[in-house]
């Protein structure tokens, strides 16, 4: 088990998960507030491994749904106060079981948070892991759907009154859409608690040890800032990734759409990297990177964009003349399968190509 109890060692957690979060996984801001919250009111937030977790404990999984394009707001007067809580209280309801167990939805500075927060107000632990191993944009991008279970039944609650419960989904597609538009109606996101999962199921699915990888991960990236060392160099090593990339951002566009923020953003290489250019295609996070207009990083591996001093840059904080450091990493083996690439392979986001794995673009390109 490992119990954060200090303001160092969550400040640690959502630094990493916020690199993990490929420029996505909502605001890490937020993030870090939340869990000030929790650790300033003396309560201690526990991580087990699923082998820990009670054999007959029913697990689920909260996070919120939404586009992370910034200026967006509630259109309505609030309702609800606390959507994710109301939220834990209706799947309850609905199954007449008591919630055992949490795991985050994915890694990002906020939506991990989610997680550990109201797991700890419930006085329940979370297990060391995720449903993804990085952060994605749609619900598709799930490992549940490689191991065909379920998402629902769902709750899904919005700030602004809305309460619905998904008894069941038609298809993934369908799930995705009905979450979408609540978030779109509420004018910000919507609140969700899905995926109730027996321990045999999220042994299956989750990616395991990714809270322990993005805690170390902080770690790292503070000790090489306190020792004045390179901390891009400290994430490389820690996710046996690549720097690929170093440059300035030279154009930057994008847009709120349909509950996503979609853009592009164009960096014009410097030092080593002169006259050269990365393009990364964005729906909330990196999915699709090229070099000179090849492929660079295809999804599901991760492209992550960080500051001299490592802090990981989500896509609302991206500016045009940013000086950024691109670094490229495996995506969990779960990812690279047939089934998992028909979820988040190039060819979900309508690009025609099949998948080639990131060390082999690196190589091919010859700039690590």
């Amino acid at each position: 088990m490992i119990e954060l109890k200090t303001l160092k060692e969550v400040e640690c957690l959502v630094l990493g998960t916020s690199i993990l979060g490929t420029g996505g996984g909502g605001d890490p801001k937020k993030g870090l507030e939340m869990l000030r919250r929790v650790i300033e009111a003396g309560k201690t937030i526990r991580i087990i491994n699923i082998e820990e977790a009670p054999r007959d404990a029913l697990i689920v999984v909260p996070y919120f749904v939404g586009s992370i394009a910034p200026g967006l707001k509630t259109k309505k007067p609030i309702k609800i106060k606390d959507p994710i809580k109301r939220a834990f209280e209706e799947m309850e309801k609905f199954l007449g079981k008591k919630i055992g167990a949490i795991v985050p939805s994915e890694l990002g500075g906020e939506n991990t948070a989610v997680a550990l927060s109201i797991a700890t107000e419930l006085e329940l632990p979370v297990i060391n892991g995720d449903l993804l191993g990085r952060a994605a944009p749609e619900l598709h991008q799930c490992t549940v759907h490689i191991f065909d279970i379920p998402m629902y039944p769902s709750v899904i609650i919005t700030e602004t009154g809305d309460v619905v419960i998904v008894k069941e989904y038609a298809d993934i597609d369908d799930y995705e859409s009905i979450a979408r538009y609540i978030s779109v109606l509420s004018g910000k996101f919507c609140a969700v608690v899905d995926t109730p999962m027996s321990y045999e199921q999220a042994e299956k699915a989750i990616v395991k040890g990714t809270l322990s990888l993005s805690l170390k991960l902080g770690e790292e990236v503070l000790n090489a800032r306190s020792r004045g060392e390179d901390p891009i160099k400290a994430v490389v090593e820690v996710l046996n990734g690549w720097k690929i990339f170093e440059g300035i951002v030279e154009k930057y566009e994008w847009r709120d759409e349909r509950g996503f923020l979609r853009g592009e953003a164009i960096i014009r290489g410097i030092g080593k990297y002169e006259g050269h250019r990365v393009k990364s295609w964005i729906m909330n996070e990196h999915i699709m990177v090229w070099l000179d207009d090849k492929p660079l990083v295809m999804p599901p591996d991760l492209f992550m964009l960080l500051k001299d001093d490592g802090e990981p840059i989500t896509n609302t904080e991206l500016r045009e003349g940013m000086k950024v450091h691109a670094v490229a990493a495996k995506a969990p083996e779960v990812w690279r399968t047939a089934k998992g690439l028909k979820y988040f392979g190039p060819r979900r986001f309508g690009f025609n190509y099949d998948y080639i794995p990131v060390e082999e673009l690196i190589k091919k390109a010859g700039i690590a």
